[in-house]
């Protein structure tokens, strides 16, 4: 069955694609199978990956909202624009909780003219020039074009920075990161000139979606309990983790958000802060 990704192409139906999709929200093999057989079902030629996304999408939430939640991150993250600034402070956030420093909107000094920094990450005296690329549409890839361009500025920047001879610290490699995908040569023309490379699904087994969960680093957008505009006010305060949030829940009082409702956002926000899919399900 051919079916009609967000780019446009068409692929085919792929049921292992589904399930490790579904199992990547933390579902037991019982759910996934029910959603397989619903989807497998409603299946039609030409169907858009959107409606097998939504199909299943809701089946989750009926079931549990922190599956859902999970299930929805790549759309999450498109949620934090459309500006590239709160992805920034995303990355910048992910980092801190690796022990990393950061600072946003940096400006830098090069040999030629001075550039503003997405995100300055330093750890152990070792400093990363970190430059994002945010989509917020479905499809739309990183082209050879942005590596390009980051790598001059890197080398521009980097090079006022070794002449300047006082200092301990040492940049390392330039960071290019984004919430879509690279292109096969964008990667092939990063690698070569030494930068790394961090898309939604690269490197393998270690892209943006595999940190993202294994340190339970979920934007606030994945949550179900939060309307669109309460998501904007919390980002607008530089709220962008549910760790964050639960650190500083006295911002949904802001909100005149009730006891009640504020008790299952917290709780929905801490479901997700486990790294234990057993525990969210017990």
């Amino acid at each position: 069955m051919d079916i009609v990704k967000s780019t446009g192409t068409t692929t085919k139906f792929s049921i292992d694609k589904l399930r490790a999709s579904l199992r990547h929200s933390g579902a037991d093999e019982k759910l996934i199978q029910h959603i397989v057989d619903v989807v497998r079902d409603e299946l039609y030629q030409g169907i858009s990956t959107r409606e097998i996304y939504n199909r299943a999408f809701a089946i989750l939430k009926k079931k549990k909202a922190t599956f859902a939640s999970k299930y929805k991150l790549k759309r999450a993250i498109y949620e934090l624009g459309p500006t590239g600034f709160p992805f920034e402070k995303f990355v910048a956030a992910i980092l801190n909780y690796s022990g990393y420093h950061t600072e946003v909107g940096k400006i830098m000094p090069g040999v030629c003219v001075s550039h503003e920094i997405d995100v300055f990450a330093e750890k152990d005296g070792h400093i990363s020039i970190i430059e994002c690329k945010f989509h917020g549409e479905e499809g739309r890839k990183c082209d050879v074009k942005i590596p390009l361009y980051i790598h001059s500025r890197y080398q521009d920047v980097k090079q006022e920075w070794e002449a300047k001879k006082n200092t301990s610290k040492k940049i390392g490699a330039g960071v290019v990161v984004t919430n879509t995908r690279f292109t096969t040569d964008a990667t092939k023309y990063g690698n070569c000139m030494g930068l790394e490379m961090l898309s939604w699904d690269f490197p393998e087994e270690n892209g943006l979606k595999d940190r993202i969960d294994r340190l339970a680093l979920y934007p606030i957008t994945v949550l179900q309990v939060l309307s669109s505009e309460e998501k904007q006010f919390l980002l607008g305060r530089g709220i962008v983790l549910c760790r964050q949030l639960l650190k500083n829940g006295f911002y949904l009082d802001h909100l005149g958000i009730s006891d009640s409702r504020k008790e299952k956002i917290m709780k929905e926000t801490r479901n997700l802060c486990t790294n234990s899919f057993n525990d969210e399900q017990g």
